[in-house]
């Protein structure tokens, strides 16, 4: 973290504020872990009103992401990461006074919403700027809030079992909170420097806004780079679709790197951790053990990351996080296998597994798919990325009791490993780095002209 209070002051605050994005992302996605056996009970749900009750955010947040893209280009990142607050202060006061079923769903789907379109709204904004010497560890910060965010919804979960009869809607209520604080912080950041430009043509303040956070010839000379790159552009006539050939190779790159972030099993370990401690023969008492363990290990790992993306570069994380991912799946299915279910073989594997997973992938992910489209169609391509991350997260998530009861332990986690594989040929073949470079530089490279 100490490299983080080292970055300009102002630009810090700035992605730091929006950052605050991902603790909600990442708290209203765990919270409903400590409330659902109580909205069971309370509205006497049966097994498929129960399933729609847990997954309904996450079928808002794919939702999300798909239109994520439309306020950020037509509003500005700001206007619609305020938005996203709203939506976060409106779902979290919703859902805690909801007197009926179907009204905590619409609140719960309206936060998921919020969670979409926020992995792609904050991770743009904080990309467009972050000085390219230190964009990877501000963008990432978006993740270690997530994480963060987590945990203190497990924590804060834990404090309030036992607060009163309806202990539940205090769970889920908390988080008007945090949503209050972005609501207001957010108003003190300024708008995305490359936005005022390609949308609005404010070159002047998009310069007083460069030069915050660069020296004055690095502000004047991307000031430079994004106007090239506008007026390339604007002679191809009319605004530029995503799905033009010429940006063939970054939506090719977002897409797979997205893909193999949720083909590594990640989701369906995070969402099933106790399953899976029970199927290698471990009593439900670990499940607790489990759940912290895997969420302090993500956290620290996390933030270890972050500190090493800039310095080491993106794909050098990606190539150590693959090696790692290949053999802790590997041991975890050998050990599905064999039978070699005693002890706590498994859960170790897996802990490491969380280890690698949060220093490459975890990381990484937000940070690369934020860098690689050019000014005019990043919103798009971010949201692209974002809606293929969410959607396969939503198929693992409902698809992994399915495999583990028909294919066994062994089977599916080595098919996890197996995706992993292809995932160091991606690195290794495809992924360029993008550490240290300006977004308009990474877009010459990438753009077929």
């Amino acid at each position: 973290m100490i490299q983080l209070f080292m970055t300009n002051k102002k630009v810090f605050f700035w992605a730091f504020t929006v950052a605050l994005g991902g603790f909600l992302f990442g708290f209203d996605t765990a919270v409903i872990s400590g409330a659902e056996k109580s909205i069971q009970q309370l509205w006497s749900l049966n097994t498929f009103e129960h399933g729609l009750t847990v997954s309904i955010a996450l079928i808002g947040t794919v939702v999300g992401s798909l239109t994520g893209a439309i306020p950020s280009d037509r509003f500005g990142r700001k206007a619609t990461l305020f938005a996203v607050a709203v939506l976060y202060l409106v779902s979290s006061v919703g859902t805690a006074m909801a007197t009926d079923w179907v009204t905590f769903l619409l609140f719960r789907f309206l936060g998921g919403i919020g969670v979409g379109i926020s992995s792609v709204a904050a991770p743009l904004y904080i990309s467009e700027i972050s000085p390219a010497r230190s964009r990877g560890r501000l963008v990432a910060m978006f993740q270690f809030n997530v994480v963060f965010g987590i945990l203190v919804a497990y924590l804060s979960n834990y404090l309030l079992v036992g607060f009163g009869e309806n202990d539940w809607r205090w769970m889920l209520g908390v988080q008007a909170f945090p949503s209050v604080v972005f609501l207001v912080a957010i108003l003190f950041v300024p708008e995305s420097p490359r936005w005022l430009i390609t949308n609005k043509g404010e070159f002047k303040e998009a310069q007083r806004i460069l030069s915050v956070a660069n020296d004055e010839s690095e502000a004047k000379k991307i000031l430079s780079d994004i106007l090239l790159s506008a007026e390339s552009s604007s002679k191809e006539g009319g605004k530029p679709s995503i799905f033009s050939t010429q940006y063939k190779l970054p939506v090719l790159l977002a897409l797979l790197f997205a893909f193999f972030n949720q083909v590594s099993g990640i989701n369906a370990i995070i969402y099933y951790a106790p399953r899976i401690f029970e199927m290698a023969g471990l009593g439900k008492s670990s499940a607790l053990l489990s759940s912290a363990g895997i969420g302090l290990i993500n956290f620290c790992f996390t933030l270890l990351a972050i500190n090493l993306i800039d310095r080491f570069g993106r794909r050098t994380l990606m190539f150590i996080g693959s090696f790692g991912l290949i053999i802790t799946l590997g041991l975890v299915a050998w050990a599905f296998y064999s039978g070699n279910l005693g002890g706590y073989s498994v859960p170790i594997y897996l802990f490491v597994y969380i280890a690698f997973f949060a220093l490459s992938q975890g990381a990484v992910i937000w940070v690369f798919i934020s860098e690689i489209f050019p000014n005019q169609v990043r919103a798009a391509g971010q949201s692209m990325g974002s809606f293929m991350h969410w959607l396969l997260a939503a198929i693992i998530a409902f698809t992994f009791p399915y495999f583990t009861e028909t294919l066994g332990g062994g089977n599916t986690f080595m098919i996890f490993c197996g995706m992993m594989i292809l995932q160091l040929l991606f690195v290794w073949k495809m992924m360029p780095e993008t550490k240290g470079t300006s977004l308009e530089q990474i877009e010459k490279t990438l753009i077929i002209h």
